[in-house]
């Protein structure tokens, strides 16, 4: 049975992908802040190991991936998408504390993650595994207003192609989920109107956050050898081809 660590599992994106590996019979263990959200992901499945624990701790995230590599004996893969996002505003009006934290999450946790798992996927017999990182279009295209976040996004993408890179003496590869208007808790605002390059506040359209989840699956159980480096899933209509 094969296993895999996601981050941010407590709800949303991670927890929607935490169901597709455990449906797909995969070992999962569930990482985020609150145990309470991590333990309603798991309800109900035998093979969900619940890791609490903050991404911006190494000490912490060391000892709960040491944790799930103790009772399974490696880790297949790791779905690094644990993140926080920032109110939309020009750049003079965010605040420095709200712009550090999200930060110290993003990018901070995504490296802390990432370099815990390919640790393990190191050291392990056989060695290798597979990293997906979760960036965004913002990677490639901002919002107004989101400096912070796109700034981070922009960050996850080169950890993407430096992972890319180390990881192939040790047969691990690292690919990348962009994604555009999921509906997740974190997302709802989109279906009653954002802010638009020109002023204008529309309504976006939106996709089922599952889309996301099989989307992590299939880069997840490429073949050896194979992998999708970078996909974009999103919305059809949403305002990203032509964005601004």
């Amino acid at each position: 049975m094969q296993t895999i660590i996601v981050t941010g599992a407590g709800s949303g994106v991670g927890r929607a992908t935490a169901h597709a590996f455990l449906k797909a019979g995969w070992k999962v263990g569930l990482v985020g802040r609150r145990e309470a959200p991590l333990q309603e992901t798991a309800e109900g499945y035998e093979h969900a190991m619940v890791l609490p624990c903050d991404v911006t701790n190494e000490a912490e995230v060391d000892a709960q991936f040491g944790k799930a590599f103790a009772a399974w004996g490696r880790v297949d893969a790791l779905f690094n998408n644990a993140g926080v996002s920032m109110k939309g505003a020009p750049v003079d009006e965010l605040s420095v504390d709200e712009f550090r934290n999200l930060i110290d999450v993003n990018v901070g946790g995504a490296f802390i993650a990432a370099r815990a798992a390919f640790g393990l996927m190191r050291k392990q017999s056989p060695q290798g595994g597979r990293i997906i990182n979760n960036g965004s279009v913002s990677a490639y295209v901002p919002r107004i207003g989101s400096a912070p976040y796109t700034m981070s996004k922009h960050a996850v993408l080169g950890l993407t192609r430096t992972l890319s890179l180390d990881g192939r003496p040790f047969n691990i590869a690292c690919g990348q989920i962009d994604i555009g208007n999921a509906l997740t808790d974190m997302a709802q605002t989109m279906t009653t109107g954002m802010p638009q390059a020109n002023g204008s506040i529309e309504i976006e359209p939106v996709m089922h956050v599952d889309n996301v989840a099989n989307s992590v699956l299939h880069m997840v159980t490429l073949p050896e050898g194979t992998n999708v480096q970078f996909m974009t899933v999103m919305a059809t209509n949403m305002p990203y081809i032509g964005r601004g």
